[in-house]
């Protein structure tokens, strides 16, 4: 896989997808989020991969949106024109949707500034870290728009509606301890590197896991926030209905009986 603003690398079922349009801060524009939808997409589908780590080599995780490129597309004042703002900007949401609907579990390791469409991209992901120097921000109201990437359905099932409510009206800084506060990350590293270190530990436990299990759990939890409590346990049962057939399961039971750590294969 090659991209121009990404860097993928995969050891020991681990990918690591490091966001690389560092001269611009990560600011996502059509390009960019089309590369971060395409490698979530080709993840997804690589049995190789089992957890996916996704970072940032700039100084900030995510500036938002490209505002020079957002400012130039412009809506030419037309009805017509305003009617295709959905399809032109179609990248934008779809590289927040493919890292929700990916079936491998996603860290989001945040350094510096996560702004707008960055607390997207955070919020679509399964567990958050950050570095003492994060800060968040949804940023929309203050540039006179509605954050449309999907930030107001996916973060309040995150940190609740008040705190998001919070972060939309006022749109300021929230520091990395006021982010722990709330609920939107995980941990608070010290820098970038302990931060990797310590996302690449959590990947490790998650990958030790049976991949047909986690990624049915992921999809359970992701379709469970739309039903009943009994409409989520009878897919749950479904899921445990394929999953008694696979190889893992069996596994799981003879390095139990065995005592010795399973070695799950995905199958």
């Amino acid at each position: 896989m090659t991209y121009q603003n990404l860097d993928v690398s995969i050891e020991e079922s681990v990918a690591i997808v490091t966001m690389a349009r560092t001269e611009s801060m990560n600011a996502l524009s059509l390009a960019f989020a089309a590369e971060i939808a395409q490698a979530f997409r080709e993840l997804g589908g690589n049995d190789e991969v089992r957890v996916i780590v996704l970072a940032s080599r700039a100084r900030a995780f995510c500036a938002g949106l490209d505002l020079k490129e957002f400012a130039a597309a412009g809506l030419k004042g037309s009805a017509k024109a305003s009617l295709g703002f959905p399809a032109a900007f179609r990248p934008l949401f779809d590289c927040c949707d493919e890292i929700e609907n990916c079936p491998k579990p996603v860290i989001a390791a945040v350094n510096g500034l996560c702004i707008g469409g960055g607390l997207d991209i955070v919020s679509a992901c399964d567990i958050r870290l950050c570095t003492e120097d994060a800060s968040f921000s949804l940023r929309e109201a203050a540039i006179g728009l509605v954050a449309d990437m999907g930030v107001l359905q996916r973060l309040p099932r995150v940190i609740g509606q008040g705190f998001t409510r919070e972060m939309a009206f006022t749109a300021r800084f929230y520091a990395a301890g006021e982010a722990k506060a709330m609920g939107l990350v995980g941990a608070v590293y010290p820098d970038r590197a302990a931060m990797m270190e310590g996302a690449g530990t959590l990947a490790s436990q998650i990958a030790a896991n049976a991949p047909l299990a986690v990624q049915a759990t992921k999809d359970v939890l992701n379709a469970s926030r739309h039903l009943t409590v009994q409409e989520g346990m009878s897919l749950a049962q479904h899921k445990n209905m394929v999953l008694l057939m696979s190889q893992d399961l069996k596994e799981a039971f003879a390095s139990f009986r065995e005592k010795r750590k399973p070695d799950f294969k995905g199958k």
